[in-house]
């Protein structure tokens, strides 16, 4: 990422604000809603991966810390579900695993192809108000399974999971155990790309980590804003912003 012009590095910060409102806003999200636009700014997956790892892992924890102590002082009930995720990760690991290979192997240009197409998905489902929905047996390991290789490709696989998750896990619950799957997930990507030899930009992290903080600490207002009124048209607005972007990502890989 060294031999970008001034201006992409701009950009470049605002996409990670942009990653840390959503992650902290949503509970989830952050790599999905911003991996189109940096790979517009720079075709690269393998750069921006880990900046995001590294983001969700710290981010993650700080998150789920915060929810503890702020429950803890106003006398409300958040946990993790430990025994969904248990039973989600038995699902959930081989994919994930043989995603995270897929990642390292495959060209740039195809894996950022993969990336738009999943993220066009997405953004009609959004679009038309028709979010992806578990609710039958066959149906949860199906998500679940994409949903692990979809995140051990690209860490964007909150969607489907996140739909499965929503069903069989507490509301008080949910986000917390959320977050610690995102962390576990995480993990093993950050210990495959060790493992590989994959640059992790750490020197980066010295700007980019205030910039998706500046982000964390604005996405946490907006959480509490969303909870409480009718979110489908800005997730409208959102999948909108999002097929432009994957469409455009599209053609400049054409």
């Amino acid at each position: 990422m060294s031999d970008l012009q001034w201006y992409q590095y701009v950009l470049i910060g605002f996409i990670f604000i942009w990653s840390g409102f959503v992650r902290s806003g949503l509970g989830f999200g952050g790599a999905v809603l911003a991996l189109p636009f940096l790979l517009i700014v720079d075709n690269q997956p393998l750069v921006y991966l880990p900046l995001i790892a590294v983001h969700l892992l710290f981010f993650s924890s700080l998150t789920v810390i915060q929810n503890y102590r702020y429950s803890y002082k106003h006398g409300v009930k958040a946990t993790i579900d430990w025994t969904y995720l248990r039973k989600a990760l038995g699902v959930m690991i081989i994919p994930k695993l043989v995603g995270v290979f897929g990642l390292i192997i495959l060209p740039a240009t195809l894996m950022s192809a993969i990336i738009m197409g999943i993220v066009s998905i997405y953004a009609i489902s959004y679009i038309l108000n028709k979010p992806f929905q578990g609710g039958h047996p066959f149906v949860n390991v199906g998500l679940l399974m994409l949903g692990g290789y979809v995140s051990g490709t690209s860490l964007i696989g909150a969607p489907l999971i996140v739909a499965v998750f929503s069903i069989y896990v507490a509301k008080e619950s949910l986000r917390n155990t959320l977050f610690m799957l995102w962390f576990i997930l995480v993990t093993i990507k950050m210990a495959a790309f060790i493992y590989f030899g994959v640059d992790l930009q750490l020197i980066h992290h010295l700007w980019l980590l205030p910039c998706a903080a500046c982000g964390h600490l604005l996405g946490l207002r907006f959480h509490h804003h969303i909870v409480n009124t009718d979110s489908r048209v800005f997730y409208r607005v959102l999948g909108v912003v999002l097929l432009v972007t994957s469409f455009v990502g599209l053609l400049n890989l054409a």
